[in-house]
């Protein structure tokens, strides 16, 4: 279980999100403060998961925090990051971001005090999933200790999956993970629309397609091979699954996959 305070900023669709995560992963509830400037939102979060503190105040919500987490948007984040930066205890606190886009570079000028001090910084990228407890999360960091390090995987592993990488592939990251969840969702209604063309009702299809999304990605997991190979499994010469195989790449299908993923990459 996870110990500790923490803190996050932003009470949006990522911070609700790796709020009700971490409640799901068992934290005790009065150990995370959220804070937001919509007090609307706050009460809602409140109503949802009784014991939370809420706050309006990010510097007031940040004293006492072992771990505070940036869930604010890009264009936001400098405002927020000089509003409490007087406030932290760089010795004592981590901090976190989510805001796609802004880099360790950026966070350190932005953190960085009078004599260069620093906190220790995570750059994290997780998507919406964390908060059903399946979510992927790409972490970087900077100043960071063993402990601090240790202590950030174990939070964003409590929802999901965790990798440490190269910053430089945080872009891809997101577009294979972030955007990709989106990707997926696009596929299930697609299939859906298909199994009611062939009689079943909406319901029925959506449930048919994500059992069967379920089950191929667990049959993925479980064998540890290439996807080529579960495919193989299930293909046979002039058999049907072939003969809908071939008419999807017809259709561009994996061509679509690869140049809608490589799209959604930040360029510089």
């Amino acid at each position: 279980m996870i110990t500790g305070k923490i803190t996050i900023i932003g009470a949006g669709n990522m911070g609700g999100s790796i709020m009700a995560g971490l409640l799901d992963g068992g934290m005790c509830p009065p150990d995370i403060t959220i804070s937001d400037a919509s007090q609307s939102q706050l009460e809602e979060l409140q109503k949802e998961w009784p014991g939370i503190s809420v706050c309006s105040d990010n510097t007031q919500a940040c004293k006492g925090a072992d771990i505070i987490i940036l869930a604010v948007k890009p264009f936001v984040i400098k405002s927020v990051i000089e509003e409490i930066r007087g406030s932290l205890d760089y010795g004592k606190q981590t901090i976190v971001s989510i805001a796609a886009g802004i880099g360790l570079r950026d966070l350190e000028e932005l953190f960085s005090d009078s004599r260069g001090t620093l906190p220790a910084i995570f750059h994290i990228i997780p998507n919406t999933a964390v908060k059903v407890g399946a979510g992927m999360s790409f972490v970087t960091c900077s100043n960071a200790g063993a402990e601090a390090r240790e202590k950030v995987l174990e939070i964003f592993g409590t929802f999901g999956k965790t990798m440490i990488v190269d910053e430089k592939l945080l872009d891809a990251g997101m577009a294979l993970s972030s955007c990709g969840i989106a990707y997926i969702f696009r596929y299930i209604r697609a299939a859906v629309e298909a199994g009611v063309e062939l009689g079943f009702k909406p319901a029925e299809a959506q449930r048919i397609i994500s059992q069967t999304m379920t089950g191929a990605v667990t049959l993925l997991e479980k064998s540890g091979g290439h996807p080529e190979q579960e495919i193989d499994k299930v293909t046979t010469a002039g058999g049907l699954t072939i003969k809908g195989l071939n008419t999807m790449e017809e259709a561009g299908f994996s061509a679509a996959v690869i140049k809608g993923i490589k799209a959604s990459v930040k360029k510089d």
